[in-house]
This record gives C-alpha cells, structure tokens and sequence, in this order.
C-alpha cells in the first residue's frame, strides 16, 4: 500500500454508491416537479403519469451528462468543448420532449387526458434548471468522495511515517545503547573511580532516549542538553585524550525539532573519529535563527577508516537522511563533506513551525 498511487487509491477505497446517488437524486426530482407541475396543488393520477414521462426523458441528457461528458470532458479540463456538448445535450433532449413526449404519453395512457402541461420554452427552462442542477450535484458528490478519500490517504500516509519513524527511532536505540555500554565496559576494565557518576550519567540519557524523546517534537534547548551530557559523560572515559570544541548560539530556546537528530552524528564521531592524538578535536556547532537550523560536525578519522565510511556508520548516516526526507520533506539538507583526513556532516532545517 505504500507505493498506492492517489488515483490507484480512490479506485481501490471507493465508497461511492452510484444506485444511492441516483435514487435520492432521481427522488427529489421527481417531488420537485410534481409540484412544479401541480402548481402546489393536490397531484391526480395524470400528473404522476406525466411526471414520470417527463423524468423518463431526462435520463437520457442526465446520465449522458454524468457518465460520459463530465468524466471524459470536464474533469480532463476540456471545458470548451464540455459547454459545447452540454448545450447541445439540453438542446436536444429539450426539442425531443416538446416533439415526441405528447404522442408518447398519449399512447401510454389513451384514458388520460394531458393538458396545461409545460410546452415550447418552458420546456426548454425546465431542462435547462434540471440538468444544471443535477451537474452540481453530481460535482458536489464527486468532491465529497474525492476529499472524503483524500483524507484517509493522509491518514495512511502519517501512519506510515510514524511506522518508518518508530523503526528508524528502534535502530537508533540499540545503537546508542550498544555504544554507551562499552563505555561503561572500558571504565570497568581500567577500574575507573568514576564508573558510579557514569552509569548515573547514562542512565539519564538512556531515560532521554528511550523515553523522553518518543514524541513528535523536543525544544532545541533539551536537545543540546543531551548533547552536552553525552559530551561529559564520554569524557569520564576518554579524560582529556580528546578535545570536543560544542559552540552553540540559539535564538529561540523553545525551537521545536524531531528528537534524536543530532546525538547519533555524535556519536559516530567518537566511535569513528581520531581520538588517539593530542590535537584530535571534535568539533560540533549548533546555530537556531528564525526558523531555521544548522548542525554541523567535524572529526578527524581513523588511520583505517581514511579510505571511506565503514559499514556501521553508514547505517547511522542513513537512517539520519531517512528520518529528515520523513519529518521535513523539502524543508531541510543532508550534506556530507569526506576528505582523505576529515569528515564533516551539515544539517540545515527550515521549519516554519518550528517556532510555533
């Protein structure tokens, strides 16, 4: 059902009924003309005879009009040559009515006597006013199927990106688990005094990621919080072997933004980053104006890595890139600049709702 076209769609999940259209249409006709007809007054048998003729006849131009001129000509916007062959149609079945009803009635019914019934341009205004009705009521009901289903495909589309979002999130958190435990794996074998503050350390982000992020949207401001709490708590491991340079300058701290964007590029930035030498930096800024974001990343790579992503981390990149071409279609970037030394990741976001 993914792929489902609109079109495909409305053909599949079409509740349109067109024996219930016709009936209540066909209906109300037949009691609007039994009055116009009567003038108001009590009907006779000759009048419903006569109005059952009358609407005989106008199926023909009625479902001509419905079946063949507005699909084939008015919903394929050849609107001249539609008003050419409506008008025809009234002309036509107007001039048949006023020729050939009267010998057909009188035919049908040889005991009924037929007068002071509508004839010549009376007829013509009574054609007219019924097929131009009957066509917007047609349009009418077309539009509320046609939005009706236009609905549900919304619906089964955000539900299909929550589904692609919670599989993306559910990848994400194992990920991130697996990391964090080898972190905490590393300061058990060292014997690090600080392995109590960082399992603390973690278990807050843990309760962040698994839980505190499993909504639609998080304030830019948490999310740097996490950032600058998986900042310190990579530092208990790593002391000041590395240096992570986080500039931050946000207008609104209250910006909305889908959660889990950011930590995961961080993550591969350590996991995949040269961190061995003195002057290996991380270096991640994070700008917020008006409506737009930008996140950017940069990590010298490891001697074994300088040749190209390694499989994992591609994983990661991708279901970043899958998770912005879900939560912001045509509103954000995805750039990612590979030296033989260096890897860079730039997000950009411009959400007008963001601010909201």
């Amino acid at each position: 059902m993914q792929n489902l076209s609109f079109y495909q769609y409305l053909k599949v999940k079409n509740n349109h009924s067109p024996l219930l259209f016709n009936s209540v249409l066909w209906s109300l006709m037949f009691i609007t003309l039994l009055v116009v007809f009567t003038k108001g007054e009590t009907p006779i048998k000759v009048d419903f005879a006569y109005t059952s003729v009358f609407l005989l006849f106008l199926t023909i131009p009625v479902f001509l009009n419905f079946y063949l001129l507005i699909p084939r000509f008015l919903k394929n916007e050849r609107y001249p040559l539609y008003i050419s062959l409506f008008l025809g149609n009234w002309v036509g079945i107007s001039l048949l009515m006023d020729q050939v009803m009267p010998t057909v009635l009188n035919n049908l019914f040889t005991n009924l006597f037929f007068i002071s019934y509508p004839t010549g341009m009376n007829i013509f205004i009574i054609t007219s006013v019924v097929l131009v009705a009957s066509t917007l009521l047609k349009l009418a009901e077309d539009w509320f199927y046609f939005n009706k289903n236009e609905n549900r495909l919304l619906r089964l589309k955000n539900s299909q990106v929550e589904t692609q979002l919670s599989m993306l999130r559910a990848q994400i958190n194992p990920h991130f688990l697996f990391n964090s435990l080898n972190v905490i794996y590393a300061l058990a074998l060292e014997k690090n005094s600080n392995i109590t503050k960082s399992i603390l350390q973690l278990s807050d982000i843990l309760r962040y990621v698994i839980y505190d992020s499993n909504v639609e949207r998080v304030t830019l401001e948490t999310e740097k919080e996490l950032i600058q709490n998986y900042i310190n708590f990579q530092k208990l491991r790593l002391r000041e072997q590395h240096k992570v340079v986080f500039l931050s300058d946000i207008e609104n701290k209250n910006f909305k933004v889908y959660p889990m964007l950011m930590l995961p590029l961080i993550e591969n930035a350590y996991k995949h980053g040269d961190l061995s030498s003195p002057d290996a930096v991380i270096s991640i800024n994070l700008e917020q104006r008006k409506n737009a974001l930008l996140f950017q990343i940069n990590n010298i790579k490891k001697e074994q890595e300088k040749g190209g992503l390694s499989e994992s981390s591609g994983i990661g990149l991708e279901n970043i890139k899958s998770n912005l071409e879900l939560v912001y279609p045509n509103s954000s970037e995805f750039i990612i600049n590979e030296s033989s030394k260096s890897f860079e990741v730039i997000i950009t976001i411009n959400d007008p709702d963001a601010n909201e």
